[in-house]
């Protein structure tokens, strides 16, 4: 992984010693890249939070005026805390062909090939430009992209096509599945215990929603399954509960959250619709019965488009010549390009690693994966420049 200046291993030393899991600031790691581009002649333009404490880079290789090539990849990693760790998460260790550190995989060692390719992109003359598009909090439902993202097509250029160097063993992939996140407070009215009838459970009825939640889990496993998928269909989980507050109290609140693993094609806003008819149709009425200021809110926290790419994409034609591959693959894993998608610039997701490895204790990527998405990278300049 020899190159003009730093080497692929180098500057991964530098990105891994930066901990930036996601609670946490990622400015140290970016002004780093930022002065690591400035060192090559190429200048960065920072999409920073309200408070400073996170930010965005993007920056321009080759013409501005043209659309070009975005190398997309999210700066965050996720936390250690909890994992039984052989070496320091935060300090690069090789062995056996691997390189151990938190984010390796997931996703530094794509933010390491693409800034030690710089050298190579500025030696060739290129006619399409290739973006720099660095981003914080993926991990904690692709946050940081969504204002760079924003800014595209006005103060930055839309770019004709993003690669999402998510860990995909260098394979093409086309398409993802997308979380869709809820949480549901349901407020009832207190009672003592032995007077249950002037009171409002909470409990009970989230209970109900439940009840229903598992009734569409159900319809979505029965849909007509995508094999690409696995598995090869919508899933829905209830993910924290809380209520109650005592054995001898009526609940008066409860809450819980769920999510949908949605596919291309689902309706998600039709199930939302479900769910706030079910709750109008089955819980209110009894519930303001006795008490008329219960209520059940439901609210939408978060969402992450399922990722498909078109017929006949361009993203995914440039991707598996670059790769030199016939094929392309769906995963039930989540990333950016769907957002990217979504506001006009054709995506795919193609980088480094393995997503098993992701997140896990001694995370790890293989050197030849890494070597792997710098020859992807090396070609990606030569087309550049054609």
């Amino acid at each position: 992984m020899q190159r003009s200046g730093a080497t692929v291993a180098d500057i991964l030393e530098r990105l891994i010693s930066f901990d930036t899991t996601s609670h946490k600031t990622n400015v140290p790691l970016i002004l780093y890249v930022e002065n690591y581009l400035r060192a090559h002649g190429v200048a960065s333009y920072l999409v920073p939070t309200e408070d400073g404490q996170k930010v965005s880079l993007f920056a321009t290789i080759g013409p501005k005026d043209v659309p070009g090539i975005a190398l997309s990849g999210h700066t965050d990693v996720v936390p250690v805390d909890g994992q039984d760790w052989a070496t320091d998460p935060f300090q690069l260790t090789f062995k056996d062909g691997r390189y151990y550190g938190r984010g390796s995989s997931d996703m530094k060692g794509f933010l390491a090939c693409v800034l030690a390719a710089v050298p190579r992109f500025k030696s060739v003359n290129l006619n399409t430009p290739i973006h720099i598009a660095f981003s914080y909090d993926e991990e904690v439902g692709c946050i940081g992209v969504r204002p760079m993202i924003a800014e595209m097509g006005g103060t930055l250029p839309l770019p004709r096509i993003v690669i999402v160097g998510e860990p995909t063993d260098m394979r093409v992939v086309d398409a993802h599945k997308g979380p869709a996140r809820w949480q549901i407070d349901v407020s009832g009215r207190a009672a003592h215990s032995s007077m249950a009838h002037l009171g409002v459970n909470a409990i009970t009825y989230a209970g109900m929603v439940l009840g229903e939640l598992a009734r569409i889990e159900a319809d979505l496993a029965k849909r007509a399954p995508d094999p690409r998928f696995e598995p090869p269909y919508p899933t829905l989980q209830v993910t924290t509960i809380d209520g109650g507050t005592a054995s001898n109290i009526v609940p008066v609140s409860c809450r819980f959250g769920f999510e949908i693993r949605s596919m291309p094609g689902l309706d998600i806003a039709a199930i939302e619709t479900r769910v706030k008819s079910f709750i109008e149709r089955e819980c209110l009425p009894a519930m303001r019965a006795v008490a008329p200021e219960s209520g059940i809110t439901i609210t939408r926290t978060n969402y992450v488009p399922p990722f498909g790419t078109r017929e006949g994409s361009e993203a995914v034609a440039l991707a598996l010549a670059l790769a030199g591959q016939n094929e392309t693959f769906a995963v039930s894993y989540a990333t950016e390009a769907g957002l990217f998608q979504d506001a006009g610039a054709p995506s795919v997701v193609c980088g480094p690693g393995n997503i098993a490895q992701a997140h896990t204790a001694n995370e790890w990527i293989a050197m030849s994966e890494l070597e792997k998405c710098s020859n992807f990278l090396d070609k990606l300049a030569d087309w550049c420049a054609a």
